[in-house]
Formats: structure tokens, C-alpha cells, sequence
């Protein structure tokens, strides 16, 4: 009885601590930033859980200090509920204009949420 009475409780630790790690790991930002460029895609996507996943196109300069530019992407998610942000996104895209995205890196990916850790949270439109 006494056995049961300690591994009942060690139970009830665990499953507050995965409950606490799974919060943390859900809501909690390892990083936050702004980057810009162009917007290339931004689309709905998934088989059930729909996200929105767009890609960024950063246009640097090499370092080698030539004038060619370098085209690196930026792969980022929005949350559903930021409809703002969205429609904003796709008007950038269909226009061409430049944007500075401010965004939120995540500490994990869940399915339902998005592809990637990166979620913007503003957009910017740059003249």
C-alpha cells in the first residue's frame, strides 16, 4: 500500500511536469526579430490542419564584395488568427514590394501549428 501510495504520487509529478514542459514549449519564444526582403509565397496548406506557410526572399549583397546579390530565403508561418497579418502578406506578394517581418521563433514545431518555428507576428510595408 505504501508502494502504490508513492508511485501514484510520482505519477501525478510527471504529468505535471510533461504538462509544464508541453506549455512551455507551446507559448514559450527563443527568439524574436524583424527581417526583410521580398515575399514570394505565402499559401494554406496542410491535409487536415490548415496553416499558413509563406517564404521570404532576403536580397543581400556577397561578401565578397562584388555586386552581385545573393538570394537566400526565409521560410516562416502565421498563426490563423492573425488575419491581418495575412492579408497583408498576400498583398505584398501580388504587389512586390518590400516588407519587414517581425517574428517570433518558437522552441518546437507541432503539426497543427505550422512547418516551421518561425511566426510572424507584424508586417511592415518599406518604401
Amino acid at each position: 500500500m505504501f508502494i502504490l501510495k508513492w508511485v501514484k504520487r510520482i505519477l501525478v509529478v510527471a504529468v505535471i511536469l510533461l504538462i509544464g514542459l508541453f506549455c512551455f514549449a507551446y507559448w514559450g519564444s527563443y527568439s524574436e526579430g524583424i527581417r526583410s526582403g521580398m515575399v514570394v509565397k505565402i499559401s494554406k496548406k496542410g491535409w487536415i490542419f490548415k496553416t499558413y506557410e509563406g517564404q521570404l526572399n532576403l536580397q543581400t549583397f556577397g561578401a565578397n564584395k562584388s555586386p552581385n546579390i545573393v538570394s537566400e530565403s526565409f521560410e516562416f508561418s502565421v498563426d490563423n488568427d492573425r488575419a491581418e497579418v495575412i492579408k497583408m502578406l498576400e498583398e505584398a506578394s501580388l504587389s512586390g514590394e518590400r516588407v519587414s517581418l517581425k517574428y517570433t521563433e518558437r522552441m518546437m514545431t507541432f503539426f497543427w501549428r505550422g512547418d516551421t518555428k518561425y511566426f510572424v507576428t507584424e508586417v511592415e510595408r518599406l518604401k
